[in-house]
This record gives structure tokens, C-alpha cells and sequence, in this order.
């Protein structure tokens, strides 16, 4: 083997390294075999009861199940996670596998491997166990071993490009591809990747317009490609890329389990597809009959004869012969939408399912490529020609659970290591999204002042006049208040309740002024209020204990309950990709060793600086922080834009 390919071996042995701590934090949460521990992690519901039952695609059954008590209790269920059926009177072997399909916050449907289920169904209280989900690195270690093996085909070649062994391929740029809707930077991505016979990456920073870009460059490549293969390790960038398609008229094939249930999404997932198909009314027929003869199967339950047990046996036969002539319908359903779909879009993991197997294609795109692991990317690579990244390594990284696999490079992305090859990425260098005085720190430290704010939002404020108004950016610092830091003993996490008390006193003043500039401005006018109503505030805090301290607060406040559906609390990784008119952060650390934990990863905290359409308020502790090199220079960059504060001027 070639020494290049050593990194290659590495990630499988890091992969598995990574696999061995998510399985012993899994087994974490289930050490103390206590319901009440489990459900506090989110990671069981019980008791819950079944609500319907029906059978779903292939022949398999579904079912739903609604918590019965602890309704809106946070938990870690998702759609595509495996679960675990069980009942309170059966031992482990009593349960039943499958997968979460639909969710809402008490509801959710379970796809299980059985077609009946068993008598214990009917017995005790029923609950669900999350479980730990080895797919994903099942078919991470598989695509390595691809790619490592791949020898004088089209993987190898591509392998060969990306760890820099052969140079990337372009035809001649074709300068007269000019999308009227894009930018200089936008069009010269686009015909970049039209050129590429390899690889061809966007990079695109904070409000470049990437996934614009990106929607247009399929739409480009559809011209002549019938079909292309679209991913993201994040489901909600998928679904975003999905709904921006369908409304370019592209027909869209969604894949796995939709983040969000807008109409665009959900139309074009394959359940309903199929649902919408003409023959589906014959495919629902046919599922009918066979569920009446379970049905009547099922009454033969406990002790019976042999007369009664030939019966049962007959009922069971006769709905699998109904249930196969389904699943030969249904199969000629899924193949029509697979045909004619022009887009195939889904998370890399999903690419290597058994309804793509045997796909090969010609594009691959990967979007937010930056934030997934180098052998998830290899999944989709594997069935595809040439491949176009779009993303920011600047932004999040990946999540890696183990730190020693994170110290010995699993972080590092295919992304990053592709950046390296300089003629296969275009930078988008104009920004839609905030003021200058909010582009301009992130611009200087991670994209080499390349970034230019556009003339619709370079100077863009709340208002002018108004003293709390007229910045765009402020720092206010919170040192010698003694808002000291305090630990959770049960999660670990940090809070920081005066700091989050300051927040909201300055968020409520803001949001006064807003209110009186709007009835100044509008003279009277009874539609006043509405530039008030039309506000967006998102409140960005990288420790979960103070996200939780800060939804409360706001929930318990007479002034701010009327904006709640304006506000949005979260972490950083919540407002990836998103974007509000104000955005505050809560930097939460103080303490007397300067420790700043989470803080050190600048590029969370280049996404928390970057959401801010036009205020930013930024409130920390500067002699916790300012130690911290990166926080040094942005403490001097709110200095020079007379942004820096004390928070003494707030304490009256």
C-alpha cells in the first residue's frame, strides 16, 4: 500500500475507537437500571400506549405510541434511530426492534422486522428503550475498506485526487454559463463545477448564499445528468436543499427520516409518493384484506386445539400470499418514483441503503461537507463519478465523542484536506446577511478579509438615532460583578444566572426602544407594532444549563411572554445555517482560573458571531476570556468599533 493511504487505515482504527465510547456513553445511560434514571435521559418513554397499528412500507407492521405521563419531557428520540419495544412483565428477550419513523414531541411510530405482534403486547405497562444504532459505523468502516481496496477504477481515481496523488481534471471554463439570479463569485462556482471532471468544492462563509449556489449548480448539472445523488450529514440541510429544489421545479426524491415537516419536505418523501401513486388505492386494498386476516389470526390467542391452530395457520398463509402480491406492487411504486426522481436526496448514511444498492452516479453533492467525518463522505463517494462539496470549515466541525480519537485526527474532514488542492474551490466572497461591524471580526481572524458585506446590508441598523439602537455590535463585559459561573452536579453543565438576568434586562430595554422607534416612525399609524412583531431574536449560549435557565426566564416574564414566538433559545449548533435580526450570546464562563471550557473552539463561536442580521450583543466575563488569544483580539476589535461596555452601565 502506498504511504499516502496509511491515513486511510488510521480513520478505520479511529472509527472504532469512536464507536467504543459512544457505545460506553449509550451503556452510560442505561448503568443504573432504573426507568425513572432512564427516562430522566431521555432515553426511554414509559408507560406508553399503542394507538394504531397498521402495516407499512414492505410488510412489515407499524405502530404508534403515545407517552402516557411526563408529556413534553426532553428526550434523544429521532427519526432513523432504533428502538426498543418492551413490556414492564417480560425479561429482555421480550422486546421488539425497529425504527423511529414520525415523531412529535409525545408521538411517535415505530417500524418493526415483525409482520404480527406478540401476545405480550397485550400484557402490563409498555415502554420504549432507545438504542444503541451500529449502522452508521457498519457502513463507515465498509466504504473505508472500498476505498482502501480500490484499485484501477473510478474510487481509486477519485481517492488518488483528493489525498492529492493525481491532479484534478477541468475542461475549459465556459464563462457564457451565467445564472441571472447569482453574483461574480456565485457564477464562477457554478462554472467551476460544470468544469470539474473530479472534484469541485463551494466555499461558502456566513450569508455567501451556498445553498442558493448549490441549488443552482444541480439545476446546471440536471442539463445534462438525468439524475444526481445530493447528501449532508445534517437532516435538516438536506430538507432545506429538498424544499429550495421543488421550488425550482425539480422533482425530488427525499430519502430517510425529514427533520422538518413543511409541505415541500413531506410531499416529496417516497411514502408519499407512493401514497400519491394511482395504483396506491389498489397497494392499500391489497394491505386491508391482509391486516383482516392477522386480524382474525390473532384471535386464536393462548391455549387452543389443533383445529384451532390449522386455522390460525391458514389465515397466516393467506395473508403473506395477499402481502407478496403488495410488495410486487409496491416494488414497481418505488422503482417509477426511483426512475423518475431527478434528484436523490438523503443523509450519507441512508445512500447505502437496500433501495440503493445497486445506484451508481454520475454527481455526487455533498453539502455541509465540513461537519461530517471523512469515512462518512466516503459512503456516497463510492457510488459516484465526480463529487462537489459545499460547506465552511470554518464553522462546525463534526462530532466526535472520544477525545482520543479527536486528537489523533478524526476530526479532520475530506473537506479540509480537499481545500488544500487550490483550483478545485471557489470562495463566495459577498455576504446578504449583517452589518459590517458584525462581518468584520470573523472576516479578519478566519477568512483573510476576502468577505465583503453587500450594499443591502453593510450599513443596515435597528435605527440610527436611538443610543441602544445604533450599533450594530456590543460587548458588554461583565467583569468584577462578581457573576460567578455554577456547576450542575447532575449534568456538568454551566450556568450562569446573573450574567443570563443581564441579558434579559438588556434584551427587554432593546426591545422597548424597538417599540417606540416603530410609533414614532409610523405617526400614529395602527400598523405601527408590526416592525416589533416582525423582530427576530435568537439567544445563542454554548452551555445547555443556561439555555435551559435563560427559556425559563423568559417563560416567567409578564414583558417578554408576548415575543416568545420571535425568540428562539439554543445552542450554537441550533442556529446553524440560520439567521436572526438580534442575536445575543451568553458566554457564561467566569471563574478565578480563567478556565473557558467549550469556548475554545473558535469555530463554534465563529457560527454564534455570524448569525446577526443587525445587532449583536455579545456579554462575558474579559478576565475569564480575555487569556484566550482569539478572545483577546475580538475584545480589542469591540474596542476599536467602540462596541466595549461594562455591564455596570446596565446595573441600576
Amino acid at each position: 500500500m502506498e504511504p499516502n493511504y496509511e491515513r486511510l487505515q488510521q480513520l478505520r482504527a479511529l472509527l472504532k475507537i469512536e464507536r467504543d465510547e459512544d457505545f460506553a456513553q449509550y451503556k452510560q445511560h442505561f448503568s443504573r437500571n432504573n426507568i425513572n434514571h432512564r427516562r430522566e435521559n431521555g432515553v426511554t418513554w414509559y408507560p406508553i400506549i399503542i394507538t394504531n397499528t397498521e402495516i407499512g412500507l414492505g410488510e412489515y407492521i407499524s405502530i404508534d405510541v403515545e407517552r402516557t405521563t411526563n408529556h413534553n419531557e426532553p428526550h434523544q428520540f429521532s427519526g432513523g434511530k432504533v428502538a426498543s419495544l418492551f413490556s414492564n412483565n417480560t425479561s429482555e428477550l421480550g422486546t421488539l426492534n425497529g425504527t423511529v419513523k414520525v415523531l412529535g414531541p409525545n408521538k411517535l411510530r415505530l417500524s418493526l422486522n415483525v409482520d404480527d405482534l406478540p401476545d405480550w403486547c397485550d400484557d402490563g405497562k409498555l415502554g420504549i428503550n432507545l438504542l444503541f444504532d451500529e449502522t452508521s459505523y457498519k457502513e463507515m468502516d465498509i466504504a473505508l475498506e472500498k476505498v482502501i481496496s480500490a484499485s484501477h477504477n473510478r474510487l481509486a481515481h477519485l481517492r488518488d485526487v483528493m489525498y492529492e496523488i493525481k491532479p484534478p481534471v477541468f475542461d475549459k471554463i465556459d464563462e457564457s454559463v451565467h445564472v441571472t439570479r447569482l453574483n461574480q463569485s456565485q457564477s464562477a462556482a457554478v462554472q467551476k463545477i460544470i468544469a470539474a471532471k473530479d472534484i469541485a468544492i463551494i466555499h461558502g462563509p456566513p450569508g455567501t448564499g451556498k445553498t442558493t449556489t448549490l441549488v443552482q449548480a444541480i439545476r446546471q448539472t440536471l442539463f445534462s445528468e438525468k439524475q444526481v445523488l445530493v447528501c449532508s450529514p445534517s437532516n435538516t440541510a438536506v430538507d432545506l436543499l429538498t424544499e429550495k429544489l421543488h421550488r425550482e421545479g425539480i422533482t425530488v426524491l427525499r430519502l430517510g427520516n425529514p427533520a422538518r415537516i413543511s409541505e415541500e419536505v413531506l410531499m416529496n418523501t417516497l411514502d408519499a409518493k407512493v401514497a400519491a401513486h394511482e395504483s396506491y388505492k389498489d397497494l392499500k386494498s391489497y394491505r386491508k384484506t391482509a391486516d383482516e386476516y392477522f386480524r382474525m389470526a390473532g384471535k386464536y390467542k393462548r391455549t387452543f386445539g389443533k383445529e384451532e391452530r390449522e386455522q390460525r395457520q391458514l389465515f397466516y398463509q393467506e395473508a403473506r400470499k395477499i402481502l407478496h402480491d403488495a410488495r410486487v406492487l409496491e416494488d414497481y411504486i418505488i422503482n417509477e418514483q426511483f426512475d423518475k426522481a431527478q434528484v436523490i436526496a438523503c443523509t450519507p448514511v441512508v445512500s447505502s441503503s437496500r433501495m440503493m444498492r445497486d445506484k451508481q452516479f454520475s454527481t455526487l453533492f455533498i453539502d455541509e461537507a465540513a461537519q461530517a467525518l471523512e469515512p462518512m463522505c466516503w459512503i456516497p463517494i463510492s457510488r459516484s463519478n465526480r463529487v462537489v462539496f459545499a460547506g465552511d470549515h470554518f464553522q462546525l466541525p463534526p462530532t466526535v465523542k472520544s477525545k482520543k480519537a479527536e486528537e489523533l485526527g478524526l476530526k479532520e474532514t475530506l473537506f479540509e484536506r480537499c481545500m488544500k488542492i487550490e483550483v478545485a474551490s471557489v470562495m463566495l466572497n459577498t455576504q446578504y446577511r449583517m452589518h459590517e461591524d458584525i462581518m468584520n471580526f470573523s472576516n479578519k481572524k478566519f477568512y483573510e478579509r476576502n468577505l465583503k458585506a453587500d450594499i443591502t446590508v453593510k450599513e443596515t441598523l435597528l435605527d440610527t438615532q436611538n443610543l441602544l439602537l445604533n450599533t450594530a455590535l456590543d460587548f458588554i463585559d461583565t467583569a468584577g460583578c462578581g457573576y460567578n459561573e455554577i456547576v450542575n452536579p447532575e449534568s456538568l453543565s454551566i450556568a450562569n444566572p446573573e450574567e443570563a438576568q443581564l441579558l434579559i434586562k438588556h434584551l427587554k430595554m432593546v426591545l422597548t426602544q424597538v417599540a417606540i422607534c416603530a410609533t414614532t416612525e409610523a405617526k400614529g399609524d395602527t400598523r405601527s407594532k408590526e416592525s416589533t412583531k416582525r423582530i427576530s431574536i435568537g439567544i445563542i449560549s454554548p452551555y445547555k444549563e443556561q439555555v435551559q435557565y435563560l427559556m425559563a426566564q423568559i417563560l416567567a416574564d409578564e414583558e417578554l411572554i408576548k415575543y416568545k414566538s420571535q425568540i428562539a433559545v439554543k445552542t450554537v449548533d441550533g442556529f446553524q445555517g440560520q439567521e436572526r435580526d438580534i442575536i445575543y450570546i451568553s458566554m457564561v464562563r467566569s471563574n478565578d482560573q480563567r478556565e473557558i471550557g467549550f469556548l475554545n473552539d473558535t469555530r463554534r463561536m465563529n457560527v454564534a458571531l455570524t448569525r446577526a442580521k443587525k445587532k449583536l450583543v455579545v456579554i462575558g466575563d474579559s478576565a475569564t476570556i480575555g487569556n484566550h488569544p482569539f478572545y483577546k483580539d475580538f475584545l480589542d476589535y469591540a474596542e476599536s468599533v467602540g462596541a466595549y461596555k461594562s455591564a455596570w452601565e446596565f446595573i441600576h
